[in-house]
């Protein structure tokens, strides 16, 4: 224990007049504050008490010590009463950072649909691939599709997209549907450069595993871009579930080789690690998890 705690104790155990019961309202032993009361005496180097049978009473050393040490427990009260007003604060700021397409697809109404909820939360949403430290760059949230060994982060599940062969109607009355794999490589196939293998696509069919090549003329990093092509009838797309949402359920792009798996990944939403989360963290982290849990459910059912 700390010199700060020992005074505390002391103060504590002065206000309880015995050993028995302060030792119950600080959730230790008997022996262990009897402890810490001799060990603030040597630290000191005086008498604070005079012990009998009967009763405490002070000496002048403790005395003394004891308006130092009653403060100091008051003013830790008021900090803890000034922390818990914080954490039920629903008024201030949330500072997030997401990935680029998922912050296009989804935030915009996502989050003008929560600050029609809660109008005091500022929130501040950052769009970057990049990973960032959240405690050093100050952030309280982040979604990311790879949580790395750190203690120092809390990561919930949030979503599990994976990748979904899509090309617009045009497209296919032109050039027509591809019903195997296979067949993509007649077909002009709109590429992810942010991949080394993107001229390598893979699919499941049960136990087996499909390598097909694939080639095109246009490649992008970006997802937003690649479904833009594949909704003005450039080519085929391979891109993930939650950025088609709206395009499949109106039309505008239609879902190919459903009978083929393709990879899924992860999402999860993190924050660092801390004894509590203010308020207005905890329902904005609330709400994007049930959010989330409606989008995967109305995707599944297309």
């Amino acid at each position: 224990m700390s010199e700060m705690d020992d005074l505390a104790a002391f103060a504590v155990l002065i206000e309880a007049g015995s050993f028995t019961v302060a030792a119950q309202q600080l959730g230790c032993s008997k022996g262990q504050l009897s402890k810490r009361i001799s060990q603030l005496e040597s630290r000191f180097a005086v008498v604070l008490l005079h012990r009998t049978t009967r009763r405490l009473s002070l000496t002048a050393a403790g005395a003394a010590l004891l308006p130092q040490a009653q403060a100091l427990v008051v003013q830790v009260e008021r900090a803890r009463q000034a922390l818990a007003r914080l954490k039920d604060d629903l008024a201030g700021p949330v500072r997030m950072t997401v990935p680029v397409s998922l912050g296009e697809t989804f935030f915009d109404g996502l989050l003008l649909e929560f600050s029609r909820q809660y109008p005091q939360v500022q929130i501040e949403l950052e769009l970057n691939n990049s990973y960032r430290d959240l405690a050093r760059d100050g952030f309280d949230l982040a979604v990311r599709s790879e949580v790395a060994n750190d203690e120092r982060l809390v990561a919930k599940p949030l979503l599990a997209w994976h990748e979904m062969t899509c090309a617009s109607p045009a497209y296919l009355e032109q050039y027509g549907e591809p019903l195997t794999p296979a067949e993509l490589a007649a077909h002009n196939c709109l590429l992810n450069s942010h991949y080394s293998g993107r001229e390598e696509w893979l699919y499941h069919q049960q136990h087996d595993l499909l390598r097909v090549r694939v080639s095109g003329i246009f490649a992008s990093n970006h997802y937003t871009l690649l479904k833009k092509a594949a909704l003005a009838g450039a080519g085929i797309a391979r891109l993930p579930s939650y950025v088609l949402q709206t395009a499949l359920a109106d039309g505008s792009l239609r879902w190919l080789l459903r009978d083929y798996q393709t990879r899924s990944m992860p999402m999860y939403l993190v924050h660092p690690y801390q004894g509590g989360l203010p308020r207005r963290t905890q329902v904005l982290s609330d709400y994007l998890v049930h959010w989330f849990k409606r989008s995967g459910e109305a995707l599944d059912r297309l």
